[in-house]
C-alpha cells in the first residue's frame, strides 16, 4: 500500500485494518484446524507426530484478545530491497507479535522479528533507514484507541519522547510478566538480534529490561533458526519456581510454545532426591571449581594397572594378551582424557583387536563379528572390570563426602584440611538413597555423571539472575550448551548468594564461554528515577565501579521514606499497603523473611487477603506478601518495603544484606514506600 495514502480519519482506518487482520488470523487458524491428515501419514507414529505439530500450530495462531495484534507501522520511502529510484512509491508494514496474511498470501501484519521490522526499533532522525514515517498504536482493553506519528525525514519535526511508549512502559502490572515487544529500545534490539553462534552476557541494573531482552532473544533465534533449534532445543534457566511462573507467559504471547524452563536444581536433581541443606561455608566449598578436579581425580583413581595377562579361549585355541600390552592400552586411553564411561566401553574392543591381530598372524581371517564376540568374552569382561571398572556417580560423591581418607587423597593440594572437614557429612549415610543430599551435592553428582558420560547439549540456553550461580553451577549449565550458545543475564550488584560471582569474566570462564561478548544496559525503563537514585546509594558498598542505572522515567513523589515507632510499625505498613491499593495495578509488600509471620497476621487482622510470590495477581487480588529472599526478578506497580535494617540483618554478612536490600528497593514501577523503626543502614543516609 503506498506510504503517502492516508484516510481522512486515520483511527477509523487503523481499526478497520485491525479488524481485517484479526479476521485473517482466524482464517489462518481455521485452515490449519481443517487439515485432514488421514491420507498423508504412513502409520500411527507419523500421524501422532504430525497431529502434535498441527496442534502446536493451532495454539501459536491463537488470537489473544488482551494482546494487541500489531503495535506499530512503518511507512518506507521506497520498496524494500528494490533500487531507490526517484519518484518510486514506498511500502507500508504493520508490525506485530506474529505474521498474518490474507487469503491471497499478502502480509497484513509483519512479525516483529523479520528484517523489515527492525527499523521500527532502530530508525532515528539521524539514521532513518529509509523510513519516512513511524506510527505507534495505543490500546485500551484490547481496543485500538490512539496513535502517535513520528516523521523521521521531516527536518521541521523536533525530537520528543513518545507518550504512548512511556504509557506502555508504565502500564499497571496485573498478572504475570508480559512481553516488551512494543517498547524494545535500540540497544536492547541489538542484543535481541545478535547471532545464534555467539554467547552474549548482559549486565543490566534494575529496570533495564535484561530478563525481557533474554526472552525476546530466544523468540528471535527461534524465528531466525527454527529448524536448527527445533532439533537441538532451547532452555530458560531461572533462579526459582516463582520466578519461572512469573515469566512463563512471555514466550507463548509471542507464539513460542516449545521452550523448556527450569532451575539449576531441576537440571541436576534427576539422580538423587535433595532433602538436606548445607551450611553456607560448606556450600561455598562444594560450589568451588576446584571440586571438578577433585572429582576427576577420584574417578580416574578407579583405573588399576593390570597384573595378569588376558587369556581368551576360542574353540581349541588360546589367545594371550600380556599385561604390559593391556597397560599400554589403558595408559593411552587415560592420555586421551576420554569420558570415563566411553573409555570403559573402548577397552574391551582394544583387547579384542589385539586378539584379532594374533589370529590373523596365525593365518585366520576373523571379521568384525569375531571382534565383538571376543570383546564380550568372559575373560575380557573380567579383565576390564578389574582394570577399568564401571563407576556410579552418586556412589562416588557419597564416598568422597563420607570417607575422609578417600577425600584427602584426591583433594591434596586443592582443598585445605579445614575445607575437607567442612564438606564431610556429619552423619555418614550408608547408601545413596539414605543420604540427605543437598542442592550443592546434586551439582557434584551431575559433574561426576558428565565425567562418566557426556551430558546432552542444547542449541541455546538463557540463564537469568546468573550472578547468583556458583562456579560448579555454571559448569552444570555450561554442559547443557557445550555445543550451543547462551544468553547470560544478571546484575553483579544483585548477587545475594555466598558464592555469587565477582566478575562476568570468571562466570563465563566457568560456563565454558570465555569468548562471550559482554553488553551493559544502563538505561532504566521500569524503576522511576527517584527510586533508582535512592537505591544506587548502596552501589559503592556492594559493587564498587559498577555504572549506576540512569532511569529515563521521572516520577515526582514516587519515593516516600517514613519512620514509625517500633510498636506501631506493623500498623503503619498495613496503612501504606491500603494507600497503595487506592492506585491501579499490583502491590508488593516486601519484608525480611523473619518479619513475614507478623505482617501476615497484621494484614489478616485488617481484613486484607494477600498472595504469595508466583501466584497470579488479578483485578480482585492485587497484594502480594513477598519475602526479601524471593523478590529478585519480580516487579510490582507499587512496593511497600518493611524495615530495611531487618532485610540486611537477615543475611550472613553485611555486603550480602545490602545487596538483598538493593534488590528489594528496586522492584517498584510507579512508587516505593519505605517504612522503618530501626535506623536505616548508613549507606542510605
Amino acid at each position: 500500500m503506498p506510504a503517502h495514502e492516508e484516510s481522512s480519519n486515520p483511527l477509523v482506518r487503523e481499526r478497520a485494518h485491525l479488524a481485517a487482520s484479526r479476521a485473517a488470523l482466524r482464517a489462518m487458524r481455521e485452515d490449519v484446524q481443517a487439515l485432514d491428515i488421514r491420507d498423508v501419514t504412513a502409520n500411527w507414529v507419523n500421524a501422532a507426530v504430525l497431529q502434535s505439530q498441527i496442534d502446536d500450530r493451532i495454539k501459536a495462531l491463537a488470537d489473544l484478545s488482551h494482546t494487541p495484534l500489531f503495535f506499530g507501522r512503518l511507512d518506507y520511502l521506497h520498496v524494500v530491497g528494490a533500487e531507490k529510484a526517484e519518484g518510486s512509491e514506498g511500502e507500508r508494514f504493520y508490525i506485530g507479535r506474529r505474521h498474518v496474511h490474507d487469503a491471497h498470501g499478502d502480509p497484513m501484519v509483519i512479525d516483529w522479528r523479520a528484517p523489515v521490522s527492525q527499523p521500527f526499533y532502530q530508525a532515528s532522525r539521524n539514521n532513518p533507514l529509509d523510513v519516512d514515517h513511524r506510527r505507534r498504536f495505543g490500546y485500551t482493553g484490547g481496543e485500538l484507541t490512539a496513535y502517535e506519528d513520528e516523521y523521521l525525514t521531516d527536518p521541521s519535526e523536533t525530537e520528543q519522547t513518545s507518550k504512548l511508549l512511556q504509557a506502555e512502559i508504565e502500564r499497571p502490572r496485573v498478572g504475570p510478566m508480559r512481553d516488551i515487544v512494543a517498547t524494545i529500545q535500540p540497544e536492547q534490539d541489538e542484543i535481541v538480534r545478535s547471532d545464534l553462534g555467539g554467547t552474549v552476557c548482559v549486565q543490566g541494573g534494575p529496570g533495564t529490561g535484561k530478563t525481557a531482552v533474554g526472552l525476546h532473544r530466544v523468540a528471535y533465534l527461534l524465528y531466525a533458526h527454527r529448524e536448527r533449534l527445533a532439533r537441538t532445543g532451547t532452555l530458560v534457566v531461572g533462579p526459582n519456581r516463582s520466578f519461572l511462573h512469573y515469566i512463563e507467559q512471555v514466550l507463548p504471547a509471542l507464539g513460542e510454545l516449545e521452550v523448556q524452563q527450569a532451575t539449576v536444581e531441576d537440571l541436576v536433581a534427576a539422580r538423587v532426591e535433595v532433602r538436606g541443606t548445607d551450611e553456607s561455608a560448606a556450600a561455598v566449598i562444594k560450589g568451588d571449581a576446584r571440586m571438578a578436579e577433585v572429582l576427576r581425580r577420584a574417578i580416574r583413581s578407579h583405573v588399576t594397572p593390570p597384573v595378569e595377562p588376558v587369556v581368551v579361549v576360542r574353540g581349541s585355541r588360546r589367545w594371550r594378551v600380556p599385561a604390559y600390552e593391556v597397560e599400554e592400552m589403558t595408559a593411552e586411553l587415560l592420555a586421551r582424557d576420554m569420558r570415563y564411561g566411553a573409555a570403559h566401553e573402548a577397552l574391551p574392543q582394544r583387547i579384542a583387536h589385539a586378539v584379532l591381530v594374533r589370529m590373523e598372524e596365525a593365518g585366520e581371517a576373523p571379521d568384525d563379528r569375531v571382534q565383538n564376540a571376543v570383546a564380550r568374552n568372559p575373560a575380557v569382561k573380567a579383565a576390564v572390570k578389574a582394570v577399568w571398572p564401571a563407576v556410579d556417580p552418586a556412589k562416588l560423591v557419597l564416598r568422597l563426602l563420607t570417607d575422609a581418607e578417600f577425600l584427602a587423597a584426591h583433594a591434596e593440594g586443592l582443598l585445605s584440611d579445614d575445607e575437607q572437614k567442612q564438606i564431610l557429612m556429619v552423619k555418614p549415610a550408608r547408601s545413596v538413597k539414605a543420604a540427605r543430599w543437598t542442592a550443592a551435592d546434586a551439582v557434584l553428582i551431575d559433574e561426576a555423571a558428565d565425567l562418566v558420560a557426556r551430558t546432552h547439549s542444547l542449541g541455546h540456553v538463557v540463564i537469568d539472575e546468573a550472578q547468583d550461580l556458583s562456579p560448579m553451577q555454571y559448569r552444570a549449565v555450561g554442559r547443557r550448551c557445550s555445543t550451543g550458545s547462551a544468553t547470560v543475564l544478571g546484575d553483579l550488584a544483585q548477587g545475594t548468594t555466598p558464592w555469587s560471582t565477582g566478575s562476568w569474566e570468571q562466570a563465563l570462564f566457568h560456563l565454558g564461554k570465555a569468548d562471550a561478548v559482554v553488553e551493559e544496559l544502563t538505561a532504566g525503563f521500569r524503576v522511576p528515577r527517584e527510586v533508582i537514585a535512592y537505591a544506587s546509594r548502596l552501589l559503592p558498598a556492594i559493587s564498587p565501579g559498577l555504572t549506576p542505572v540512569e532511569s529515563v522515567r521521572e516520577a515526582p513523589g514516587s519515593l516516600a521514606v517514613r519512620e514509625a515507632a517500633a510498636e506501631e510499625l506493623d500498623a503503619a505498613v498495613v496503612a501504606a499497603c491500603e494507600e497503595s491499593l487506592r492506585h491501579e495495578g499490583s502491590i508488593g509488600l516486601i519484608a525480611a523473611d523473619a518479619r513475614l509471620p507478623a505482617l501476615a497476621a497484621a494484614l489478616g487482622a485488617a481484613g486484607h487477603a494477600y498472595l504469595s510470590p508466583g501466584e497470579e495477581t488479578t483485578a480482585a487480588s492485587r497484594l502480594t506478601l513477598v519475602p526479601a529472599s524471593l523478590a529478585k526478578g519480580l516487579e510490582y506497580d507499587y512496593v511497600v518495603l518493611d524495615e530495611p535494617a531487618a532485610v540486611v540483618d537477615g543475611e550472613p554478612d553485611e555486603r550480602t544484606g545490602l545487596r538483598r536490600l538493593y534488590v528489594a528497593l528496586t522492584r517498584a514501577v510507579s512508587g516505593l514506600t519505605v517504612l522503618h523503626a530501626a535506623d536505616l543502614p548508613e549507606q542510605l543516609a
